[in-house]
């Protein structure tokens, strides 16, 4: 190719390139920062043209002539400005652009101007009374036509009727009958019509209620006390909150009187009867106020009050006790006889009551005992008791019974004791003839006699009870005769003073009459009661004071006999079956002797198993000595060897073992094993002679000198 062709194909690519870059759409495009434009903001247009050449303006298809608001930023951009933008500036601008190529272009972007929205005066803040028809108006204006809608909770409240809550065609909403629950914030949303431009107007409702103020008891009943309390409860309803206040009928005393947080709950402690009457519960809020009023009735406990608790007053003599009572509402005041569970309330005769005063007259035996004052009212009953104590009565339905040397009294029938227990008896006897009383006195656990009397003797006797009070009459004179010289009554045990300790029964033993001789002894028989058992035996001396057996079987039932023996025979036996009761299960425990024992057990054995060791490798030790004691050279169970030759001990013994054989016998000894083989046997006879044992020229056995 030369040099022509080379710079004509140059050229006409050139050209080719300019052509294109002439003839290609530059592009072009208008920034603004929103198309939503409120009136009275600034508006900006740029324009880049994406390329040189001259740039125009247009709106709505009219040329922009106002060199106030086009301004040229570059070869090829371009700006307007609206300083202050009125609803006049709304429509469509158009950016054009003659490019220096020939070629033009144009880009076109829509601008919105709005006014508002805007809700004025509207209010806020709506108050309504619990069950008025609501109606909450919201004023909007705004260009061009703005839209209204109502939400709650972000849910749209719906337009159309048949809903409580709705929202009119005036744009207010609307609540029929308005509820509690309706308060609330309800937002007005309006809208630009066709364009994305919001405004929300929250409005706050109030649903107003008068005060209602109810306790959940019209009346109340308070034991009185310093551990009781009383709470009175109002229930107060109402909006706004109401505030309670409380009316009692005594003074405030915070030390008692306590409310809870929002007054509602009034407690008392430590009831008193002055915390009686009425208490009024009010609740007041802006609306209106209300009040509620319960009775608290307030009881006291009966009590009772005696001048004394026990009276100790002689037979004939007048007593006088005196009694109180008190409580709320007042109780009625009762005397009564505890021991007859009469009640006493008779204004006259011998016992009465004056006034709460109980009054006895020439106070008798039968009257000692318990007494008891009682309060009887509808809030409980109390009662106190008094003792009245005086001597016993005379004793009556005796029965008489003469031995030898005694006399046995019996009570047919328990003597009244004139309200405390009889402790002692006095016996008192005298000769036929004689003036004088004889007295003796026993205790009332004991049997009811007099003893060392006179063989076929008249005797006048009489006993009398003694109480803390006194002693009371004598009974009736008995004559009785004692008999003669005889064998011994039956002893007498006290069954209710039986001990029985592990595996021993004691019980007391008395003789009450001897028949007139001194007893020479006591027999006893006992055993086992069941079928088969033999009796034991044994004495006891005349002076014995109880039985005691021993060594008796846990768990089991017993029969035991005593007979009183004198020189004229025996007395009648006196019975009695006793039971040994199971005796509790000890755990077995390691005593200190059983510890000792244990250690001298392990100390023989360890000795043992030393001396047999000892006995087994050195021919030594305690089983070696008693061996040899017993059996001589030749320990049983060894065999002696089957070749003929005796072992060292018999050769000794015929006096023809050499010192050489010895050695060699100690050595080794063999015995036939039952596959005829041979095998070392150990023998207790490896320890040799000592220095002080011979070997007789005879062959007698050694001699030891001395």
């Amino acid at each position: 190719m030369d040099q022509s062709d080379f710079t004509l194909k140059t050229a006409s690519l050139l050209l080719l390139l300019l052509l294109q870059v002439c003839g290609t759409d530059a592009k072009m495009e208008i920034i603004t920062s929103k198309q939503d434009v409120m009136v009275g903001e600034a508006l900006l247009l740029l324009c880049k043209a994406g390329g040189e050449g001259t740039i125009t303006w247009q709106k709505d298809l009219e040329d922009i002539t106002d060199d106030d608001i086009i301004s040229k930023v570059d070869e090829t951009s371009s700006k307007l400005s609206i300083a202050n933008a009125t609803m006049e500036d709304a429509g469509k601008y158009i950016c054009l652009c003659d490019f220096d190529s020939g070629h033009n272009d144009d880009v076109s972007v829509q601008i919105y101007v709005y006014e508002g929205p805007s809700f004025g005066n509207t209010n806020t803040h709506h108050e309504f009374l619990e069950g008025q028809d609501a109606v909450v108006p919201c004023l909007v204006t705004g260009r061009p036509a703005v839209e209204v809608y109502w939400l709650k909770d972000q849910r749209q409240i719906p337009s159309y009727g048949g809903n409580r809550i709705r929202q009119l065609s005036d744009n207010s909403l609307h609540i029929s009958k308005v509820q509690r629950d309706d308060a609330g914030t309800y937002m007005c949303q309006s809208r630009i019509k066709g364009r994305l431009i919001t405004k929300d107007l929250p409005i706050s409702v109030v649903v107003n209620a008068p005060p209602t103020a109810r306790l959940t008891e019209e009346e109340k009943k308070v034991m009185a006390g310093p551990e009781s309390s009383v709470s009175l409860i109002c229930l107060v309803d109402g909006q706004p909150k109401p505030n309670i206040t409380w009316t009692m009928p005594v003074n405030f005393d915070p030390s008692r009187h306590q409310f809870n947080s929002d007054r509602s709950e009034l407690t008392i402690r430590s009831v008193t009867r002055g915390d009686y009457g009425e208490y009024i519960c009010t609740a007041k809020n802006k609306i209106s106020e209300s009040s509620a009023t319960i009775m608290l009735h307030v009881s006291e406990a009966p009590e009772v009050y005696l001048g004394v608790e026990q009276q100790h007053v002689s037979v004939g003599e007048t007593v006088h006790v005196s009694c109180n009572v008190s409580g709320h509402p007042e109780p009625a005041l009762h005397w009564i006889n505890k021991h007859s569970r009469h009640t006493l309330d008779s204004a006259s005769g011998r016992i009465r009551v004056v006034d709460g005063v109980l009054i006895i007259d020439e106070v008798a035996p039968s009257d000692g005992g318990l007494y008891s004052c009682m309060a009887v009212g509808p809030s409980g009953n109390a009662s106190r008791d008094v003792a009245i104590f005086t001597q016993p009565a005379q004793l009556k339905h005796l029965s008489v019974s003469p031995g030898s040397t005694s006399v046995l009294f019996s009570l047919n029938i328990p003597p009244i004791s004139g309200g405390t227990p009889i402790t002692s008896f006095t016996l008192q006897w005298r000769q036929s003839g004689a003036q004088q009383w004889e007295e003796t006195t026993v205790p009332a656990s004991d049997p009811v006699a007099i003893t060392s009397l006179k063989p076929y003797t008249s005797y006048t006797v009489r006993l009398a009870a003694v109480n803390a009070v006194g002693q009371g009459e004598f009974s009736e004179s008995h004559k009785i005769r004692t008999q003669g010289i005889r064998e011994p009554d039956s002893p007498v045990l006290s069954s209710n003073q039986i001990k029985v300790e592990g595996n021993t029964f004691t019980v007391p033993l008395k003789q009450i009459d001897d028949g007139g001789s001194p007893l020479l002894h006591f027999n006893i028989r006992y055993r086992q009661d069941s079928e088969g058992e033999e009796w034991k035996e044994k004495q006891l001396l005349s002076d014995a004071t109880a039985v005691s057996l021993p060594g008796l079987s846990s768990d089991s039932e017993y029969q035991l006999e005593v007979i009183a023996v004198n020189v004229n025979g025996s007395s009648m036996p006196a019975m009695l079956n006793f039971t040994i009761p199971p005796q509790p299960v000890v755990k077995p425990g390691m005593t200190k002797g059983g510890v000792v024992g244990i250690v001298m057990v392990i100390f023989l054995l360890l000795l043992l198993v030393v001396d047999a060791t000892c006995c087994y490798t050195n021919r030594c030790g305690l089983l070696m000595f008693i061996a040899v004691k017993l059996f001589g050279q030749k320990v049983p169970g060894l065999k002696t060897l089957e070749d003929g030759e005796g072992t060292i001990g018999e050769l000794k013994l015929k006096g023809l073992a050499t010192p050489r054989d010895s050695v060699q016998q100690q050595q080794e000894v063999q015995t036939q094993t039952k596959e005829g083989g041979h095998h070392t046997e150990v023998t207790c006879d490896k320890a040799p002679l000592t220095k002080y044992e011979k070997t007789p020229p005879n062959g007698d056995m050694p001699t030891t000198d001395a």
